[in-house]
């Protein structure tokens, strides 16, 4: 058996500070990943800081072109905010397709990005769309966020704050879902910018975790169209193969996504 001391953030500077004292501190979101791990004794936390009763950390603002939504604000305000799906409609569908009620009641749109789990939904979101990743410290943009499996740009102690979204022209999103955890066994998230170039980020396909697929993109913005993606041919090199589903099979599995997100998006 281990000690581990939990402590209720105030502010995020009170956070940051419980965090340097830590001998292994370890922050607390909606708690999806660590507290299993930390039951299979995987991870011994000296310090568990809790995030999700910090006042400043919650909430949704949409001004002029732009959706903020803050670090710890739940799957749940995200669906089912007329703001989001007003300005970005996919990405409130993608918020409403997360896991079941219960994990989209109390998980978080920091921890998902901070997790960076690579069959997670809002990693493809932030990346199709452009996003900007604020932290205590800084401001990260989307492709330079997402550094490989299980694995970010935040550095020790680092907390997320808020994700800005780009409201885009057009967007949709579109995922297989394992029938059991609802994680995508493969999703797609397309982006057409109010400036014509679109952005097509895929989750759960890669052994790397989400990734943007060029050829998607190029078909796409010659051609704004499902029909579009029937001629593209994508690689299965370096796409997961296990008991779900194998390389090709995941490879298919992102033209039919892409091709269902630009029918959603419009």
């Amino acid at each position: 058996m281990y000690e581990t001391n939990y402590h209720r953030a105030s502010s995020v500077d009170e956070a940051a500070a419980l965090f340097a004292k830590g001998k292994e501190a370890k922050y607390l979101a909606g708690g999806h990943t660590l507290i299993p791990v930390m039951k299979q004794r995987l991870a011994g936390p000296s310090d568990v800081i809790d995030l999700a009763r910090i006042k400043e950390l919650v909430g949704i603002e949409v001004a002029g072109d732009t959706v903020t939504v803050k670090a710890a604000t739940p799957h749940y305000d995200v669906a089912a905010s007329d703001a989001v799906r007003k300005a970005i409609p996919a990405l409130s569908s993608l918020a409403s397709q997360i896991g079941d009620p219960a994990v989209r009641h109390r998980g978080t749109i920091g921890g998902s990005l901070a997790n960076n789990d690579p069959a997670a939904d809002y990693p493809a979101a932030a990346m199709a769309l452009g996003a900007t990743i604020k932290t205590n410290k800084r401001s990260i943009a989307a492709d330079d966020f997402f550094k490989g499996l299980f694995s970010t740009a935040l550095q020790d102690g680092e907390i997320i704050t808020a994700v800005s979204f780009p409201v885009p022209a057009k967007a949709g999103y579109a995922k297989f879902p394992h029938p059991a955890s609802r994680f995508a066994l493969t999703g797609v998230f397309v982006a057409k910018a109010k400036s014509g170039d679109v952005r097509v980020a895929v989750t759960g396909a890669s052994q790397s975790g989400v990734m943007r697929s060029a050829a998607i993109e190029a078909a796409l913005k010659a051609n704004w169209a499902a029909s579009a993606v029937d001629g593209v041919s994508v690689s299965s090199s370096g796409l997961l193969s296990d008991i779900h589903g194998s390389s090709d099979y995941r490879a298919n599995l992102i033209k039919v996504m892409a091709q269902r997100a630009v029918t959603a998006a419009g």
